[in-house]
Order: C-alpha cells, then structure tokens, then sequence
C-alpha cells in the first residue's frame, strides 16, 4: 500500500496471478527451494503465534467449536491514515485503532527512520497529530514498510541498528503495536526478512507488551507463497505475531469477478491454514486474522471494491468474530471531485459514495 501518492503502478499492493498454496491439505509447500513437511512447518509457525486463545479453556486446552460465533456485533475496524496529512473522513465509522503509515528509511537509504513523504519521525506537528488521534479514544499502531520507500529491514546492516530504528519510531508515537506491511521485493529479501524477525524478538524481549502484526499479500486462494516463507521465518525465530493482516486487493487482470466474494474466499483460506496449527481452535484463528481491502477502484482495471463489498465483508466479519478490518485509506473514503473515476486517486475512492460511507459499511 501507498501512503504518499508518488506516481506508479501500485498504490495497493500489486501481486498478479500468484497462487498461494501454503498449508494445503496432506501436501507439501514449496515456498523454498526444497520440500519442506507441512507438519514441521505448522509446529514452528504455532510458536510464534501468540494469539489470545478465544476458543480455549482456562487450562489453554482448545475448546470444541466449528469457528463460528453469534453474529449482530460491531467490527473492530482500524483503518491506514498517513502520518503527516489528516483528512476529515477519519472518525468516520468510530475506529478502534489506527494504523499511522509508513515509517521507512530516510529517502538516501541509510538506517535512519522517516515517514514516507520525508518528514522526521519526530516531527512536533506529526506528533500534534498522532496526539489527535489517540485522544479520539483509538489506539495507535505503527506500520513499517509499505509498497514505496526502503524498508528499515532493507536498510540497516545489523540486528541491533534495525532494532533501534523501529525502537526509535515507537517511542516517538508511543505505540505498543508495531505491524510490518512487507510487499513487492521486500517480501523476496530473505536476508531483510531474518534481520527483521531478529529485530522484533529482541524488541519484544525489552518491551514484553509489544505486539507484532504482518500485513501480507493474498489471493483468494490464501497467503502468496513468500508471505508464507515470510511467516515461517519469523516462527523459526520465535518472533510473538499478535495478527496477521491479509491484503484482500488488486489480485490480477483476470480477477474479473465480485470482490467481496474474493476477499471472503481469502479470509476463508488464510484462517483454514492457521487452523491446521496444532492446538488453533477455529475461534482463535479467526480472532487471529485481520482483512484490509483497497475501497473503490482498485490499481486492477477490473477490480472495484463497492459499498455492496463493504457490507458484505462487514456482516462475514461480525458473524466470524475477525480480528478487524482495515482499508486503504481513509483519506480515499469521499467521492471524487465529478463523480465515479476509473483512475486510481489517493484522495477519494473513484466510486459514488457519501463521504465516509465506506467506513461506516466496513466498522458493520
């Protein structure tokens, strides 16, 4: 996702025709170059979701639940909001939480955090904001990455430098959750991704209540295959992930059908593979997982995100008891100047819509 607008191809996440095949059933994922037995991988990626256990018993024993809870509540929604530029659609829906975006490292690529427009992590008036936002009665998070800009993972050079700079960047929102939107090539950098896993644990070692959620790509299908990867690496080093956020967008041209329908179908999956991790009840794996949609016109010519979507989206998520939902962004949560566009515009959604509807439909 893209907080600043800079001219390109994505501002949502852009992953054409990837086919996640991760966790399927009584199969072996490929997401490295050799087989890898899907039960090792589960045990590893089960200790490192350190999950409120919803559907577990006192003892921590998974209760007996097919996953599904009584419907009629409101969602927890915590939209993306940019760090530097307020818009006056972010109340709308009442947010439980906000995900301030992005902290990067600074545009010459050394191992030093800024926002994504250039604006120093310490800034008086981003901290004026920041300040706005919490006295709402939200929470807010953190989110590293994004799809333009270097991630601090890229960035830094060592363990103790990354957990600095992101240390750096909490410390200056006051922030207890820190989620990592890892997409495009970053997601591919295997060395970024140990180094940041690395970073985290030590992290969460000097900040025991710091919580830790990815936000990654998905196909209706499920998790892409290096989200996966990306996911087993941070297991591997006992990284605690709080959530994990899946990005139900832009797919790929020949994603031509209803995008509610798709971004179901990938909640669908995403949780059937968190349930397979041994002692996940249903309950908690919902409870486990975030969906975050681009509301509108997509970066995909033939992908548009309606109202429709958001209710639809909405009324699974309240019945599933989800973690949340989130959207790309509020400030694209209005009508644009003229009426429905086909162009992506990062100031408003480029369908008909009453300012702030979207999120209103999103928080049920």
């Amino acid at each position: 996702m893209n907080a600043t607008g800079a001219t390109g191809k994505c501002h949502g996440f852009c992953h054409t025709g990837v086919l996640a095949n991760f966790l399927s059933a009584g199969a072996i994922s490929k997401v490295r170059k050799g087989a890898i037995d899907v039960r090792h991988r589960m045990a590893r990626l089960a200790g490192a979701l350190a999950l409120v256990c919803a559907g577990c018993s006192a003892g921590g024993t998974p209760a007996a639940d097919d996953g599904v809870e009584e419907s009629g509540s409101a969602v927890h929604f915590a939209p993306y909001v940019n760090a530097t530029t307020p818009a006056d659609t972010e109340t709308a829906g009442t947010p439980s939480a906000y995900y301030v975006a992005f902290a990067v490292a600074s545009g010459s690529g050394e191992c030093r955090p800024m926002w994504d427009d250039g604006t120093a992590i310490d800034d008086a008036a981003v901290k004026k904001r920041i300040g706005a936002l919490r006295d709402s009665g939200a929470d807010v998070r953190v989110s590293f990455g994004g799809a333009t800009g270097t991630e601090l993972a890229v960035a830094c050079e060592s363990t103790a430098g990354l957990a600095a700079a992101y240390g750096q960047v909490l410390e200056q929102v006051g922030a207890t959750t820190a989620d990592f939107d890892i997409e495009g090539k970053t997601l591919e950098n295997s060395a970024a991704s140990t180094r940041r896993a690395k970073a985290i644990k030590l992290l969460q070692h000097r900040r025991p209540g710091l919580k830790a959620s990815f936000t990654l790509p998905v196909m209706p299908t499920g998790l892409t295959p290096e989200g996966a990867e990306l996911l087993e690496r941070a297991a591997g080093l006992d990284v605690r992930i709080s959530a994990v956020n899946i990005m139900a967008m832009s797919y790929s041209p020949s994603h031509t059908g209803d995008m509610g329908d798709y971004a179901i179908a990938a909640a669908r999956a995403a949780h059937d593979q968190i349930t397979r991790l041994p002692g996940m009840s249903g309950t908690a794996a919902w409870r486990a997982l975030m969906v975050t949609v681009m509301i509108g016109v997509n970066d995909i010519e033939a992908e548009t995100f309606t109202l429709g979507d958001a209710a639809q989206l909405a009324a699974f998520a309240a019945e599933r008891k989800l973690g949340g939902l989130s959207m790309w962004s509020s400030a694209r949560d209005r009508e644009c100047p003229g009426g429905a566009k086909a162009e992506v515009d990062d100031a408003c959604s480029g369908v008909t819509q009453t300012k702030g509807a979207f999120s209103v439909a999103l928080s049920g």
